[in-house]
């Protein structure tokens, strides 16, 4: 079995459109449960987000459940979900444009003081400028926290998740910031496991060649010090021999033009020193 997952972000599919879908505001429409199917729900209300909080082993039949009915925004919060049955998911979106899946195994998507999609702690975001894409959802937190604290705030929290096929990745969250009004900055959380941050450096890179004026970029990377061999809370978070290194990754990021800081709480105020505020 390949070690890695994800594709290039030079190549494109019509899942690639769902990415829009990710613009969650205060007039976003969420499921809730008073139907007896999605298709009824979309039907009877039209919502245009689905969170899915049953058991893992139920998780890929509900995401799909929701593909079909094409609600445009579907998060998935449950941990270890089967590999094969995100493979088969993975199947089905590549081949739609309707669907966009946020997780599974992530704290979900937020838009402060508007919407929230998810099980964060909505009373610790602020509204502000900085969109944040994370692999790991307590390192969001302390993102957040860090960056309300200096008074920048967020426009976007995008929990990734840490498994090992995520439905939204770092670079998918990159090209949403990119053309997203309200951020004027962007963190990127990454960790050990697979090899998202060098797509999403490959991104930065691209976007600070053609942008005339680039949004600046700060990121990290966890896992430094992480034993070979062990799943550091995520099962996507594990360093094997002939992975990709966190020191590599750190590298590729700050090669594209990223910034690179130590932890999370000094992201607030290197942002604010890079937007000149």
């Amino acid at each position: 079995m390949a070690k890695c997952f994800s594709t290039s972000s030079t190549r494109t599919s019509p899942y690639d459109r769902t990415i829009r879908n990710l613009k969650i505001t205060d007039q976003t429409r969420v499921i809730y449960q008073v139907f007896n199917t999605v298709k009824e729900a979309m039907r009877e209300v039209k919502p245009d987000v689905s969170t899915v909080f049953v058991p893992a082993k139920f998780a890929a039949a509900a995401i799909l459940e929701t593909i079909e009915a094409e609600v445009p925004l579907v998060v998935s919060v449950a941990e270890h979900v089967p590999v094969h049955d995100m493979l088969r998911v993975h199947e089905v979106l590549r081949t739609q444009s309707k669907t966009r899946l946020v997780g599974p195994n992530c704290p979900g998507i937020i838009s402060p003081k508007q919407c929230r999609v998810g099980i964060m702690p909505y009373k610790q975001y602020t509204r502000g400028c900085v969109g944040i894409v994370s692999k790991s959802g307590t390192l969001s937190y302390e993102a957040v926290g860090s960056t309300a604290q200096v008074g920048l705030g967020q426009s976007l929290v995008i929990g990734m998740g840490g498994d090992m096929l995520p439905g939204t990745t770092l670079a998918d969250g990159l090209k949403l910031f990119f053309d997203h009004d309200e951020t004027k900055g962007i963190i990127v959380i990454g960790e050990i496991g697979g090899e998202a941050e060098l797509e999403a450096a490959e991104l930065i890179r691209e976007h600070r060649r053609t942008s005339p004026r680039p949004k600046p970029v700060i990121a990290m990377v966890a896992g430094r010090t992480a034993p070979e061999g062990k799943a550091m809370g995520h099962a996507g978070a594990i360093w094997r021999d002939g992975d990709v290194t966190a020191e590599a990754k750190t590298k590729a990021l700050e090669d594209a033009g990223a910034i690179i800081v130590p932890h999370p709480g000094v992201m607030g105020e290197r942002m604010k020193e890079l937007l000149g505020m």
